[in-house]
């Protein structure tokens, strides 16, 4: 056949969704939060952790700690570069700790938006993390500026402070709770008063935060892994709806809404928890590997070899191949050394990026029909370059088997989605598509096929069990920023380059 990949061809003349500005179109998630109690090296601990959840947030990172007063340390960049130096640990003193680390909106990240938040309000003083995003922060927002409130950040996460700080209730949970019964969306939360930690996550579970314990101390994290690498051992998830005191006496749960199905979100299992974490009593390495046999199932392709796009690729790759018997290789090389400074300052450098980025191993590569494992697809121009990679390095065919659906519907949880109109799958069909990556085939996992990778007949074998809006369009929370306010709009949270 007539490929499409050829100088000249006709998918040059698609349209860049707006992507001139980036290097790549991955997704990526806000943030990570991580807490201790009780532990006389509990901002140490909470570097360790926040090592561990690096991959959820790279652009800006913190921590507040509390011995009598409350400390904070707050910086632009990696945990590594900020957090290894001992007098920054020793700064931050006390036995309970929270930290963040943060993926900003688009542009420059700013320290004001560097979380974990403080403020001193009249039962005192009280910081907080979160990871997620609320759907009327802009509204309540609003509301508070006109009734003369001041807001030193553009972080949604302030507006939980103000919130507690206009309560008039007298302790601080009750305050806490009185906060987040007026937000909307995807939180979990991690806060931090004199004498407690407080855990929280929204009414339908949708971001992941459990608990755990090293010695007598408590440990709150945005996944296992973080307790992992601090050597405490897994207690369990903070339940959908549920708000968890813990303070010397220990651990208290609250149930301040009513009980609802958890829908946690499907993008924890596909791309963004790290392979080693367990979610709901399943690994997530596990989990991406049933999705390649699955979608070895449904869209097979006669090939010589399977080739992830790494590293999110991998553990797919691993159950396609497992499933279809065709062999597994590592066909592309990626540079994991390649940073945001380096393929800024030129327009001309960031055209490479793809290539700075991924190497084709030619050796694997040439000569061979070749099944291309991703994990998605947001606007589909990483794609469309891999597959020329593969065919300059000598490829006979290229066919991009994709182990999730279709991205079709813009995200307000967190996701870095951008909006609809950028979308690959909301604009064009699978030949669409197809086309505009060049590939000789194109195939998607099925939204069933996710839900049997999980563990779940299909999506309709009980009513749904994971937040799956970015391919269905069903929401599960109202969105009334975006709905139902003249002016108002979540901002893309996509990164200027990857």
């Amino acid at each position: 056949m007539a490929h499409d990949h050829a100088p000249g061809a006709g998918c040059d003349t698609f349209p860049d969704f707006g992507l001139s500005k980036m290097g790549d179109d991955r997704l990526r998630e806000e943030c990570g939060v991580f807490g201790v109690f009780g532990h006389p090296e509990a901002a140490a601990i909470t570097a360790l952790g926040l090592h561990a959840l690096q991959h959820r947030g790279q652009e800006a990172a913190g921590i507040v700690s509390y011995d009598g007063k409350f400390h904070s340390e707050r910086r632009l960049g990696l945990v590594g570069d900020n957090f290894n130096e001992a007098d920054v640990i020793h700064r931050l003193k006390g036995a309970m700790a929270i930290g963040h680390n943060r993926y900003s909106t688009t542009g420059e990240p700013a320290l004001k938006n560097v979380q974990p938040l403080y403020a001193d309000i009249d039962t005192g003083g009280f910081a907080v993390a979160h990871n997620g995003n609320l759907t009327n922060a802009l509204t309540i927002r609003q509301e508070l500026i006109n009734s003369g409130a001041i807001f030193p950040s553009t972080s949604d996460t302030e507006v939980i402070l103000h919130l507690l700080s206009r309560s008039k209730k007298r302790r601080m949970v009750e305050r806490f709770v009185e906060a987040i019964r007026q937000i909307e969306g995807a939180w979990a939360l991690v806060g931090l008063t004199n004498d407690m930690m407080l855990g929280a996550r929204d009414p339908v579970g949708i971001r992941p935060l459990v608990i755990g314990r090293l010695g007598d101390a408590y440990v709150l994290a945005s996944e296992t892994c973080a307790l992992d690498i601090v050597g405490a051992e897994f207690v369990r998830e903070v339940e959908n709806g549920e708000v968890v005191v813990i303070t010397a006496e220990g651990l208290e749960s609250h149930r301040p809404f009513p009980r609802r199905p958890a829908r946690p979100c499907i993008f924890e299992y596909i791309y963004f928890s790290r392979p080693d974490s367990v979610i709901g009593g399943r690994s997530v390495y596990d989990v991406r590997q049933q999705m390649g046999v699955q979608l070895a199932r449904e869209a097979p392709a006669d090939a010589d070899v399977i080739v992830p796009i790494p590293d999110s690729g991998v553990p797919a790759a691993i159950g396609y191949a497992r499933e279809s018997g065709v062999p597994f290789e590592l066909g592309i090389i990626r540079n994991h050394y390649v940073g945001r400074t380096f393929i800024e300052p030129e327009q001309r450098i960031r055209q490479l990026g793809v290539k700075l980025k991924h190497s084709a191993n030619a050796g694997v590569i040439r000569g061979k029909r070749i099944v291309l494992i991703d994990d998605s697809v947001v606007r589909g121009t990483t794609s469309k370059k891999i597959v020329q990679l593969m065919y300059e390095a000598g490829a006979r065919e290229v066919h991009m088997r994709i182990s999730s659906p279709p991205i079709t519907h813009s995200d307000y949880y967190g996701i870095d989605t951008p909006s609809k109109t950028a979308l690959l799958a909301a604009n064009y069909d699978i030949e669409g598509m197809r086309a505009f990556m060049g590939a000789d085939s194109l195939a998607f996992l099925s939204v069933d096929g996710i839900y049997r990778a999980v563990g779940y007949d299909g999506r309709d074998d009980i009513s749904p069990q994971f937040t799956d809006h970015c391919f269905t369009g069903e929401y599960p929370t109202e969105l009334t920023d975006q709905n139902g306010q003249a002016g108002t709009r979540q901002l893309s949270l996509l990164a200027e380059v990857g």
